[in-house]
This record gives C-alpha cells, sequence and structure tokens, in this order.
C-alpha cells in the first residue's frame, strides 16, 4: 500500500527531512517490522546519515512511533472519503467505507497490510509507546465507524438491538484480523469474501424499507 519515491528531492527542509525518516521506516517497517529494521537502514533507504536521524529523532522507538501516528493520519485521510457527503444516507457512508476497503485489496503489486496492525501484534505487549500510539488510531478507527453506525440506528429502524461501538469494535478486528490470515495465506480474496460478509452483517441490522 505504499510506494518508494522514484527520486529524493534534497532540500535543507527539517520538515521534509523528517517526512523522509518516516516514509522510510513505514517502508521498511512493513516489509521486515521493527525488530528486523535497524537505524543504518533506515538512514540508508532515506538517503541520509545518521547525525541527520538523531538531530530529528531520539531513537528508533521514536521514529516509529511517528510513523504509526503519521500512518494513522494518512489512513483516515483515505476513509474520510466515505462520509465526506453529508448529504448521503449514513449505510451509504458505510458502504463506502467498505469499498475504500475492498479498493486496498485490489492493488496488485502490494499486499495489504496495517503498520498499526503490525506494530500492535509486534510490540504492545512490551513497549508502551508503541501501544499507546497503537491504541489511539484503532480507538479513532472505531469512532469513526461508531458515528456512522449511531447516524444510521436514527434513520433505520434496527432490526436488533446493538450497540455501534461494540459493533464498531468488531468489523475493525474483523478487518485487522483479515489483513493478518491473508497476508500469512496470501489471499486478497480471502478479504473481500470477509469484508461481503461484514457489510451483510450490518446492512442485517437495520430495515430499510
Amino acid at each position: 500500500m505504499y510506494k518508494k519515491a522514484t527520486s529524493i528531492k534534497r532540500e535543507r527542509d527539517p520538515a521534509a527531512t523528517r517526512q523522509r525518516l518516516i516514509d522510510a521506516t513505514v517502508r521498511l517497517m512493513l516489509q521486515q517490522g521493527f525488530s528486523g529494521t535497524s537505524v543504518d537502514q533506515i538512514c540508508k533507504e532515506a538517503g541520509m546519515t545518521k547525525g541527520s536521524f538523531f538531530h530529528h529523532f531520539e531513537n528508533k522507538e521514536a521514529l516509529g512511533t511517528a510513523a504509526v501516528e503519521w500512518w494513522g493520519r494518512m489512513g483516515t485521510a483515505l476513509y474520510a472519503d466515505a462520509w465526506k457527503d453529508t448529504t448521503l444516507d449514513p449505510l451509504e457512508h458505510l458502504h463506502r467505507m467498505f469499498d475504500i476497503m475492498v479498493g486496498f485489496t485490489r492493488r496488485s503489486d502490494d499486499p495489504v497490510v496495517c503498520m498499526v496492525g503490525m506494530m500492535s501484534q509486534e510490540m504492545s505487549a512490551t513497549n508502551p509507546a508503541f501501544q499507546a500510539a497503537c491504541e489511539r488510531e484503532l480507538n479513532l478507527w472505531t469512532e469513526n465507524v461508531a458515528k456512522m453506525l449511531t447516524a444510521a440506528k436514527k434513520l433505520h429502524k434496527p432490526k436488533t438491538k446493538f450497540d455501534p461501538v461494540s459493533v464498531a469494535w468488531f468489523l475493525n478486528s474483523l478487518w485487522q484480523g483479515s489483513m493478518l490470515v491473508a497476508k500469512t495465506c496470501r489471499s486478497q480474496e480471502l478479504i473481500r469474501h470477509n469484508l461481503k460478509l461484514a457489510r451483510d452483517y450490518v446492512d442485517g441490522l437495520f430495515s430499510t424499507t
């Protein structure tokens, strides 16, 4: 899901330099995880010196946490396209969100992976900073989905009682788990099948006629 830039524009721009380090970290850690990625590798990938690295980040952990936070912002911006049109039925917002997720699986040259999910699995049990950063991003995704479910519940009569937050966490877990299993089984179709089931499940919560 993340492409390496074809060229690196070298400028005396602290923000751009910091972003190059984050970009390099995301590329490497999506491929080989936090533990498998060294500061030397990050500097080489970014085309920078260790001096530049330590000017912007105290250590690899600080950069890794920044990468998780950047990934969260990037992901939220992509998902926001689903609910930006406030004139639409909130169920249509949810459908659009599922369509965006399915779209991730149709990039034939990229596995469907999530920096937040990967770092949650690898680092949360041993690193409080990563655990907190990942928890914030997972909470934000869940809150956005819960808002759409709550709005749909106000507009459409529910077929059964349900808590929007609990359903949103279920969908979050299904999404993250599907990416993990699909990565192991090398099957993007598995993710698409699970997302269809999730969409049918959400539609089944409401009476729309």
